[in-house]
């Protein structure tokens, strides 16, 4: 199930923002936050993550891409406030994606997500096709380390800091990583930031770990 609502709610995300949920289904074993630290297992985004993983809210795929395809000419879309890219598990639909990538294109939406889907031959082509296309997909990383190897293929790369990481860290082959603006500036959103649909960026981003789980995902990041 996939759930769409054109104006998000969300403080840091903004005004003037579409916001798209999927069912837990979507999300890979691979990522280490699916049994502890991620930030969307708690707290209001959990409650209605859950309604939407359990068919109370929302739509099936060809009716959420009709509703993304009725947005307005040139809206700003975060895809995935929870959930990762169409398919079960650790693989991406690339037909399902090419679907979405289609209807983001059609609309010219200013859209963005991030995905923990290992990256295999068949989902790392899928997922470059999407960014040739202008669906800005940030491969997430857990650590500097990984960073490194998810930013030298070349696609936007975001990656999970400490709770106390400064605004501006580098990983360990020099690689420049800014924190989320919505963390460091007063005010910031996704709205009036944006950097993360950059999809030629000259750096990473980073997002210190927050919410409930924020320990959780912190050892994460430093591992």
């Amino acid at each position: 199930m996939y759930h769409l609502i054109q104006q998000s709610g969300n403080k840091k995300v903004g005004l003037g923002v579409a916001v798209s949920t999927s069912s837990a289904s979507t999300c890979p074993d691979a990522c280490p936050l699916k049994s502890k630290g991620c930030y969307a297992s708690s707290g209001p985004v959990a409650i209605h993550w859950r309604k939407v993983t359990r068919a109370e809210r929302g739509t099936v795929w060809r009716a959420f891409i009709k509703s993304v395809s009725s947005l307005p000419m040139g809206y700003k879309f975060r895809h995935n406030q929870a959930g990762d890219l169409p398919g079960n598990n650790n693989a991406i639909s690339a037909s399902m994606l090419r679907q979405l990538t289609a209807a983001i294109a059609a609309r010219a939406l200013q859209a963005w997500t991030y995905t923990h889907k290992p990256l295999t031959r068949a989902n790392l082509a899928a997922i470059k096709e999407a960014n040739t296309s202008g669906f800005a997909v940030n491969l997430s990383a857990d650590n500097l380390s990984e960073a490194d190897r998810k930013a030298a293929t070349g696609l936007p790369t975001v990656v999970i800091l400490p709770r106390n990481s400064p605004a501006t860290v580098y990983t360990p082959a020099g690689r420049k990583v800014v924190t989320c603006p919505a963390q460091t500036r007063p005010g910031a959103t996704c709205a009036t930031c944006m950097l993360c649909h950059k999809i030629n960026r000259s750096v990473i981003v980073g997002f210190r770990a927050h919410g409930t789980s924020a320990r959780a995902a912190e050892t994460i990041a430093n591992s």
